[in-house]
Order: C-alpha cells, then structure tokens, then sequence
C-alpha cells in the first residue's frame, strides 16, 4: 500500500520529546469483533481453494449485490482411534456491515443453509464436518466442499481511498461513472463474503465476473477469460488468476478504459503487460507506462522472476493514488515523476521515477507473492518494498544516489509506536513506521552484510522460498539470519519491537576510543562502521568498550550515516 504523505519529526526534534511519548502506550482493549476477524478460531480451520465472485453495482443507488462460491477443504489434523467428531460443522464467514448476507446454499446438495450474523461475523452451519477421526470416515478427511453465498446493500463507502476502505462511486473528469474498491486493512469483506484472513489465501486463485452496462468496461485480477452478454444493455466480464491471491487484492474497476499491451521479456519468458487508462488520457499513458519496464528489469534483478507469469502484470488507472492490486495494479500518480509531483525523500532522486509505478509494483513481490499471515507483520509488506525504492534508485543512478534516497527517508519516521504491535486482532499498527523506519532497517542490514551479491541472494531466495506463502515475522528473521550467517535477532527486535533509535555514544582521549551502544534494548550488540582517520568497524555493545591507535594524526570519529543510529560525544577530545 501506498503512505500517505506527512512529515511529523525532524531527527533533531526528537530528541525534545520526553521518553513518554515515544515510549508505547497501554495496550488497547479489543472488542469480541476484532479477534474474530483477527484470530484464527476454531470455525476458521478450513481452507480456501477458490473463490468465484460474481457481482453487479448499481451506480445511481450505490449499491451491489452478487455471490460468491467459495470453494474449500478442511485442514484439521486427525488424531485419534475413535470416532469423535474433532471440529464443528460451523464455518465462520466474513461480511462487514451494513451489506446482508441473503442465503447460503451447498453447491453439492442445493440445500440452503442456516447461518447466524454477528457483527460483521457470519457463523454458518454446513451440516457436513470439516473432519471425523479416522477410522470413522476415512474418505471424508480433508475433502473439497463448495458453498455459494448471496449477498446485497450498500457497501461501505471510502471516504479517502486508498487509507480507508470501501467502495467508490464516482465520475472521471468527463461527468463518466467510475467504480472501485480499495480495501487493504478494511478488509475484502467490506465488499464481497469471504474468509477474511490474510493467512488463507485461495490456493486455486480466484475469478471474479463484473456485469456493468455494456457502455462501460469492467477490469479485474488476472486475464479476461470471457464476455457476455447477460440481458440487453449489460456485459459480464469475467477476469481470473491462477495463483493465490490475498483476499484484499481481488478489485474492479470500471469505467470508459481503453487498453493496449506489451510483452516484458523476463527471467522466465515472455511476460504480457497490459494497460487500462481511461480514454482521454491514452497518448500520455503511452509514453508515461514506458517505465514499466525498467522497473520489471531492475527488481527481476534483485527480487527474482515476477512470481505471476501466467496472470500477467496491469497497470490500471484508478481516481485514487495506488494500491498493489495483484496483477491489476492501481495507478493514480496524474502520470507524474516522484510522489504526484514530490519527492518524499527531499534530495531530488525521487523525482527521477514515477514512485506508484516503483512501489506499488515492488508489493508483487513483497506483498503479493509473499505474505504476512497477521496484519501486525505489515511490515513485511511495507517495509521491503520501500527499500525498493531505494534498490530502484541506486540501479538507475548509481549507490551514492540510492544511499542518499534512503538517508532522505527518515524525515518521514516518527518512532511514536514500535512497528510491531498486537497478534491476533483486527488492528492495522499505528503509525507509518512501516514504510521509511523499516526501510532503513533493511539499509543497515545490508551495510552489515558488506557484500552485495550475499544481500541480493537474502532477497531472492526470500521470493524463492516462500513462493506463493504466508508467512511470519519469524520466518523471515530465521531466513535472513540463517542465509547472512549473521545473528540480527537483536537487530530486528531494536527496530521492529521498539521506539528508541540506537545511539553510539564515544569519547576519544590520547590514543584511546571509548564507545558503546545506549538508548536500546538489553543485549544490542550491532557492528557500525565509522571514519576514524580511515573507514573502520567498531562491535560496541552496552558497556564501554576500549580501543587504542597507534596514529600520529588527532582521531576524528565520523559516522558512515548508511547505519539509522544516532551519535553521541560523551566528552574526552572532541
């Protein structure tokens, strides 16, 4: 997802806040509504295989109503001799208010099911178990079920999209209706029924059918599989991906889009690009979406092949900034360089490059193709691909000028809340930390590692060995730490689970450097490298530790400011 852009800090005013205010507030108290929505319970333990949505918007009433057959498995573990039933035949449901769910049905059986709502909860009772113990039902265990569920009312509308959720009605600048959705963090049951949790995607993929009046064109996920023609007036579209897709990624748009495409060849063949802009905005989209390719190039270098070949890649223009709608990206810049016209790095090299075409589309590999299994690991997503940004300069414009994209950064961070907050609830993390915090702590990282080729390998084989995955906080630091051969725990807990910043305090007196780590967790033992008359690596950790030079020049300690820590004299010679 794209950060909305706002500037809270200066590095230097932070040091004026009291420890209290950075310091992370009482944990909030969550509402029954959250932890359904957050937590795997116990009628959330099946298994999405497919989704197949259908649905019609009404423009003038801003309503919707449509189905979804959710295709599923049960992925309970079977333990046991007897023939105990292990788990309920109740499902959970996800549909937010105020749209009503209006039946259920079994696809094998055409029974229609009962179901209860709670909230935005919708407790269903399949009348078939989702798992017996084994000697009972053997053929039973983990087999594929269908349910279809109808559905209609007025969707939530998004009052700011993309940083809040909803749908959207509105006009191009002709007076011309265009429709969307933009739902990261609401959910995708702000829109349609669904398992909403980011940690079971549908592994089959999904296909979504959009009927609009036939003057109008209707966009979705994937490559258009067919169109027709429901009744005089109206046309069905129907779109669909082969991979699995997160839940809050399946989006239409529609409108009077024109198209053309192009074919990216890839790290694994040829990749068919396709582009949807409105219709009086194609002869500058033309031109503009050229850069598509350079950024396919310069992330296929560092992250690996785009891990959606066969759904292939679109840019989509959309009335709201940008999201990372899997294989339908949005695109809202006004076809301008940087941030709609500005650099939020302030040093000039992020107006070199249309910054939604650069991150939203980084998000296909951090993001899309590998996901956090719970919303308080955004930082997965956010984090690795603002550092794309800083990847993409540096390709281009050499490492000077991706080093200082980074370092520009960090005006943005705020260190108010840490950027890892709370499991197992419906609670996007406060703040944007996410995005430039976590940004530089990859940056630091990398100077760490010291070897280009072992840092671009982390970022590959990440894409690589979770293709396709969910994953956790602790799979990704278990990764990095195991492949660097390097132990960062202490470095990710410092900058994910905190808000204090690292400072190296110093003092140099004669030949001797004094020097460790304060303002940082117990146990932080990070190596930085510095100028002391020559680029040298100091290992501090939270007591002083001494080091002597045998030098006739005065030492002068420089930070290499690639490291987000602060520096501190402590007195001695300055």
């Amino acid at each position: 997802m794209v950060q909305e852009a706002k500037w809270i800090l200066s590095l230097g005013s932070w040091f004026l806040l009291p420890m209290a205010l950075v310091a992370q507030s009482e944990k909030p108290s969550f509402s029954h509504a959250d932890s359904l929505r957050g937590s795997m319970n116990a009628e959330k333990q099946y298994d999405v295989l497919k989704y197949q949505i259908s649905f019609t918007p009404d423009y003038e009433n801003q309503t919707i109503r449509g189905s979804n057959t959710i295709l599923y498995k049960s992925n309970v573990l079977v333990r046991g001799k007897d023939s105990e039933i292990l788990n309920t035949d109740i499902i959970q449901i996800d549909l937010q208010e105020p749209l009503v769910i209006d039946s259920i049905v079994n696809v094998q059986t055409g029974e229609r099911l009962e179901f209860k709502r709670e909230g935005n909860a919708f407790h269903v009772n399949t009348r078939t178990p989702l798992a017996i113990k084994r000697h009972a039902t053997e053929s039973c265990l983990n087999c594929e079920r269908s349910i279809t569920v109808y559905y209609h009312g007025h969707p939530q509308v998004a009052k700011k999209a993309p940083w809040d959720g909803g749908f959207i009605f509105t006009k191009d600048t002709l007076g011309r209706p265009w429709m969307s959705v933009a739902c990261e963090g609401t959910g995708a049951s702000v829109w349609y029924p669904c398992k909403d949790d980011l940690s079971d995607e549908p592994d089959q993929g999904a296909t979504l059918t959009i009927t609009v009046a036939d003057s109008l064109t209707a966009i979705g996920n994937g490559k258009l599989l067919k169109k027709t023609s429901p009744s005089k007036g109206l046309t069905s579209w129907t779109w669909g991906v082969v991979n699995p897709i997160n839940n809050y990624n399946i989006i239409p748009y529609i409108g009077k889009y024109v198209n053309w495409r192009q074919t990216y060849y890839g790290m694994k063949g040829n990749l068919e690009c396709s582009y949807w802009v409105l219709d009086y905005n194609l002869k500058k989209a033309r031109t503009h979406f050229q850069e598509v390719d350079s950024m396919l190039n310069c992330f296929e270098y560092w992250f690996g092949p785009y891990p959606f070949y066969e759904d292939g890649y679109k840019l989509v223009e959309s009335s709201y900034l940008g999201m990372e709608h899997q294989s339908n990206i949005a695109y809202g810049n006004r076809y301008k360089q940087g941030y709609r016209g500005r650099d939020l790095s302030g040093t000039g090299w992020g107006l070199k490059w249309d910054f939604i075409i650069v991150h939203e589309s980084g998000h296909e590999w951090f993001g899309n193709n590998i996901t956090n299994k719970d919303i308080a690991d955004e930082w997965i997503h956010e984090s690795f691909t603002n550092y794309s940004e800083t990847l993409y300069t540096g390709f281009y414009f050499g490492k000077n000028a991706g080093d200082a994209y980074c370092q520009g950064t960090r005006e943005a961070i705020e260190n108010r809340f840490p950027i890892i907050q709370y499991y197992g609830v419906n609670q996007e993390p406060e703040g944007t930390d996410q995005y430039y915090k976590g940004g530089n702590m990859i940056h630091t990282i990398r100077q760490i590692i010291h070897n280009d080729e072992i840092f671009r390998r982390i970022l590959r084989g990440l894409n690589q060995n979770f293709y396709h995955r969910t994953v956790t906080a602790e799979d990704i630091q278990q990764y990095i730490n195991k492949t660097s051969g390097i132990d960062f725990t202490p470095v990710f807990n410092q900058y994910l689970r905190s808000t204090s910043i690292p400072t190296l305090e110093y003092r140099i007196e004669g030949g001797t450097l004094s020097y460790r780590w304060t303002d940082c967790n117990p146990g932080f033992n990070m190596p930085v490298r510095v100028d002391l008359n020559g680029e040298h690596w100091l290992k501090p950790v939270t007591e002083w530790k001494k080091e002597k030079f045998s030098t006739t020049l005065h030492p002068v300690l420089i930070l290499d400011k690639n490291f987000y820590v602060n520096l501190r004299n402590a007195g001695g010679n300055p």
